[in-house]
């Protein structure tokens, strides 16, 4: 399905929350043109191989929205676009004539959504998924996060916002504006912590049935939360009960790989740590 089909969306944004949101819009139809600076996008170099995943099929243009002359040819797509996508904090935004109102007064059918670090009155502060992670108590310290966890929550949440407001428009309604902020996408994130579910709640390792456990080489993830999987994994590994030194005692018999491939032989969720 292509529900966007016909639709052109021109994408700012660099780095990552805003081209995985732009390549979630372009699956499901939308014609995408990535404007970038002339200095061109972080990821092209961090990760080139991601960087041209999140680019596929898309239009990548380099412009300097500094200049009169890439203003202009940047009005020329906004003229017969969709929406905007960008990245960028709200002065910026502001001293490149791309603020809200003034593209709403420019370009009467152009919806925006502007993921942003903050919400108001904190919108201009600076950070990166780094900082919103640590803000939501979602790190470890000194390890560092294995994934752009709080970047890619709010991508989802940049093409929901996007979806809404197309669909609103296309309904009838005037184009809109939405703001993500990428650090309340990470106090969502932080929500099973914070509601006892994981640290240590049940599923932070006080339940036996859910937790990481040792094998003989390497790690398996069981996740027997259920009653009907704890019984499946009592009966398959003869257990009068699951509890935590019995499944400890017993997963160092075999290997990881071998547990993995009798827990899919017996329908329990198990999974090699990788």
């Amino acid at each position: 399905m292509e529900p966007l089909k016909g639709l052109l969306i021109v994408n700012l944004a660099t780095n990552l929350p805003g081209p995985v949101a732009a390549m979630r819009l372009y699956r499901l139809g939308a014609a995408i043109m990535k404007i970038e600076p002339p200095s061109g996008d972080f990821l092209a170099t961090a990760a080139p191989e991601y960087y041209r995943k999140l680019c596929d099929g898309q239009t990548v243009l380099a412009l300097d929205l500094k200049t009169p002359e890439g203003k202009a040819v940047l009005d020329k797509h906004l003229k017969r676009a969709d929406l905007l996508l960008t990245a960028s904090r709200p002065r910026a935004m502001e001293r490149l004539g791309l603020d809200w109102p003034s593209l709403q007064a420019k370009y009467p059918r152009l919806c925006h959504v502007a993921i942003e670090g903050y919400l108001p009155p904190h919108e201009n502060r600076a950070g990166h998924d780094l900082t919103y992670q640590a803000e939501a108590g979602l790190l470890v310290p000194p390890s560092m996060p294995k994934s752009l966890v709080s970047d890619l929550v709010a991508a989802e949440q940049a093409a929901g916002a996007a979806l809404g407001l197309l669909l609103a428009r296309d309904r009838g309604g005037d184009a809109g504006h939405a703001t993500v902020a990428i650090a309340a996408a990470a106090e969502s994130l932080a929500e099973p912590l914070l509601h006892g579910l994981t640290g240590d709640g049940p599923l932070g390792g006080r339940h036996s049935g859910y937790g990481i456990y040792a094998a003989r080489d390497g790690f398996v993830a069981l996740a027997a939360l259920e009653s009907h999987f704890q019984q499946q994994l009592q009966e398959a590994l003869a257990l009068e009960r699951i509890n935590r030194d019995d499944l400890e005692r017993v997963f160092l018999n075999r290997s990881a790989s071998d547990w993995q491939t009798w827990a899919d032989q017996h329908d329990i969720p198990l999974a090699v740590v990788r």
